[in-house]
């Protein structure tokens, strides 16, 4: 099923409003909505998902940092009045999840992390190629999965025109490097909602011993690995994926035994 994106002031959104749990799900630094439509299509009609544009590109400079996009984040939650949310990051939205869980802790009835960042990630670099070089950024998308096929052309493409447009790429460089500077190993012990780690095997860019690290130092913490899989799990094993969330989200609605 296919959601309009809907524009409302400062915000740019998809929401599905099927079911009373809000599940909201942040994309990373490449991302785009299509990352999630493996999530949407599952969760679309059991859950209220919400999906915010993060205004990566569209931030004066000055703010284009992780400060800016927390803020942003907990400015739309206040706009669509949510009490409590589920919330779901990858990479970036991974980051940006902790942030927001760390800041807001009595929003968040629960976190979901995937090939997060936070603790260490290898990256692009810290400055882009030459422009024009489509090879180099086609193998680049290729790393981010293990299965090089995933990289379609239209993911290819859709990263390659932000490369190459000067103003995007300043802001990724500038994103980039803010996450790299905000190590949050001292203060994820803090995180009080239950957490799901959901991590490829295979991942090259956030590898398994991240996602041990996460899994060590988040008190509520569980840690899933799928094999043949790189740093974006929903986009490479959907179903797989969604499984894992919805077994997890299920086991939150059980009560505690006393």
């Amino acid at each position: 099923m296919e959601y309009a994106l809907k524009t409302e002031g400062d915000f740019r959104y998809i929401e599905t409003k099927g079911g009373e749990e809000t599940l909201v799900l942040l994309h990373g630094l490449f991302g785009a909505l299509s990352n999630f439509k493996g999530l949407l299509d599952y969760f679309g009609k059991k859950y209220n998902v919400v999906v915010p544009m993060l205004p990566i590109y569209d931030l004066p400079l000055r703010k284009v940092s992780l400060k800016g996009l927390v803020q942003h984040v907990a400015a739309f939650i206040r706009f669509k009045g949510f009490e409590k949310i589920h919330v779901l990051g990858n990479s970036l939205g991974g980051h940006l999840a902790l942030l927001f869980s760390l800041e807001f802790p009595d929003k968040v009835a629960s976190l979901i992390l995937t090939g997060s960042s936070g603790l260490f990630e290898k990256a692009m670099g810290s400055s882009f190629p030459k422009r024009g070089n489509y090879e180099y950024i086609k193998k680049k998308t290729e790393e981010t999965f293990y299965d090089p096929k995933v990289a379609t052309k239209e993911l290819v493409d859709e990263v390659f025109e932000i490369v190459n447009n000067r103003n995007k790429a300043i802001r990724v460089i500038a994103m980039a490097k803010s996450a790299i500077r905000n190590n949050l190993e001292n203060q994820l012990h803090k995180i009080k909602a239950p957490t799901l780690l959901i991590w490829g095997k295979q991942d090259n860019i956030t590898p398994p011993f991240v996602a041990e690290q996460f899994h060590k130092f988040i008190p509520q913490s569980k840690l899933v690995f799928l094999d043949h899989c790189g740093h974006a799990p929903m986009m490479e094993h959907p179903r797989a994926f969604a499984r894992e969330v919805e077994n997890f989200l299920e086991e939150l609605k059980k009560p505690k035994k006393a």
